[in-house]
């Protein structure tokens, strides 16, 4: 029997409906197998399954040194055990699973990132059926950072939260999914053998900064001024990556002036499907001949977990935006 690890870092899954404290994923609570069992009779006929709380956080609480502590934790048990599930609040979960996907090199183990949209404790809970989906996933042949929600398996840095209320909470706009839960479970990926040995590598430099474009918005201020307190920015910008180049409200000078400073600019879409074009439209193509990098068909997520993990490590600006434009981890199509 495959011997897995259940760690917990809170969210919605780990919440329990007490009377004062309904939405608190730090109520006095046990999440240990017994408590499992308790909930979930049989779980443990799956796999030999140890549990661990890491610490217990609201998702919107995650910042890149839990991520790191997350990533040194499962790279800790690596020999221990075949597999890890990985508890995690819906609201932030592919920001996790992206970052993890960039710090584990030659991953030759499924981490499996799950949650609900309801409380384990609920009656009517979508917990259930993700967490032994998940157990299920975590002891076969799967070496991704991946996320198992309602029945569908989808590669972490490829994934996003599209719903608040519908257990369907999460889709990957621009890559098919890994395998889907039936009567039977649909695997629909070739996995590559890892070359070498499993490595964590889990450093980010937080000095990034997310810029949404919306028509009439000051674009004078949208850009930092100061290359080294915040060493990047992230656009969502039109369409295929079109910006405003005419009238009055013009970013490209902005930008201009940013990245002769050594900031780097990355150019997505506030589209999901399909990927950027910068060739497409003169503002785009006016950016790119600036230095701003295209994100091709990368969510913003696996964007801005990319960015900060090269930032933490290199410091040469060509080296980052090269390596920014290469598959480090199956984030984007090739």
């Amino acid at each position: 029997m495959k011997r897995i690890l259940i760690l917990h870092t809170g969210g919605t899954i780990t919440m329990q409906l007490h009377v004062n404290q309904r939405d608190s994923a730090t109520c006095p609570a046990s999440f240990n197998l017994d408590f499992f069992d308790e909930q979930m009779p049989g779980l443990s006929e799956i796999a030999d399954l140890d549990s661990k709380t890491l610490f217990l956080e609201d998702s919107s609480n995650m910042v890149p040194e839990l991520w790191v502590r997350l990533a040194d934790a499962i790279a800790g048990q690596y020999g221990s055990y075949d597999g890890f599930v990985v508890l995690h609040g819906t609201d932030t979960m592919s920001y996790t699973a992206s970052a993890l996907s960039f710090a584990f090199e030659n991953l030759s183990k499924p981490v499996v990132f799950t949650g609900s949209q309801v409380p384990l404790s609920n009656r009517r809970t979508d917990a259930r059926r993700n967490l032994i989906n998940s157990v299920e996933l975590a002891t076969l042949n799967f070496p991704e950072v991946c996320i198992c929600f309602n029945d569908r398996v989808y590669r972490g840095n490829r994934s996003t939260k599209i719903s608040i209320g519908d257990f369907d909470a999460f889709a990957s706009p621009n890559h098919p999914v890994l395998a889907e839960f039936g009567l039977n479970l649909d695997i629909r990926s070739q996995f590559r053998p890892a070359p070498g040995s499993f490595s964590n590598s889990a450093r980010f430099d937080p000095r990034v900064q997310l810029v949404k474009l919306f028509p009439g918005m000051d674009y004078s201020r949208a850009v930092p001024r100061d290359a080294s307190a915040v060493r990047a920015i992230v656009i969502e910008a039109y369409g295929s990556g079109n910006l405003p180049v005419g009238g009055t409200h013009r970013l490209l000078p902005s930008l201009q002036e940013y990245m002769e400073k050594g900031g780097i600019v990355i150019i997505t879409s506030q589209a999901v499907y399909d990927e950027v074009d910068l060739e497409k439209y003169e503002g785009g193509r006016q950016a790119k001949k600036l230095g701003a990098i295209p994100a091709g068909d990368m969510t913003t997520e696996a964007c801005i977990t990319k960015i900060m993990y090269l930032l933490a490590h290199h410091e040469d600006v060509i080296t980052i935006r090269d390596m920014f434009r290469e598959n480090l981890a199956g984030e984007r199509t090739s």
